[in-house]
């Protein structure tokens, strides 16, 4: 199995009120792939972290595989979701993969 978990900050740009709805667009869009990517196991979006925090949401993600991530990562389901409503409103994003 395979953890694919990301941290991102959005832009500086948006209201708290614009960025509690980014972060709900970002984990309903990310969750809504569950079921719809071959291998990919499971996945969770955390938008409501502490104030102590330094990012905005987090994505945990769990694969079969790195094939599986892989394909993921090409998947036109995914790409939508990343190109329409994660790149957009992100100015950071750090990624962190491995086996577990």
């Amino acid at each position: 199995m395979v953890k694919h978990v990301i941290l991102w900050t959005l832009k500086e740009e948006y209201s708290d009120e614009q960025k509690k709805e980014i972060k709900k667009d970002i984990k309903a869009g990310l969750e809504g792939l569950k079921g719809r990517i071959p291998g990919l196991v499971d996945i969770q979006v955390n938008i409501d972290g502490l104030a102590s925090s330094n990012a905005d949401l987090m994505l945990d993600s769990t694969f079969e595989d790195e094939a599986s991530l892989k394909g993921y990562a090409v998947h036109p389901e995914h790409v939508a979701v990343a190109d329409g409503k994660v790149r957009p409103y992100t100015a950071i994003r750090s990624c962190l993969d491995y086996t577990i």
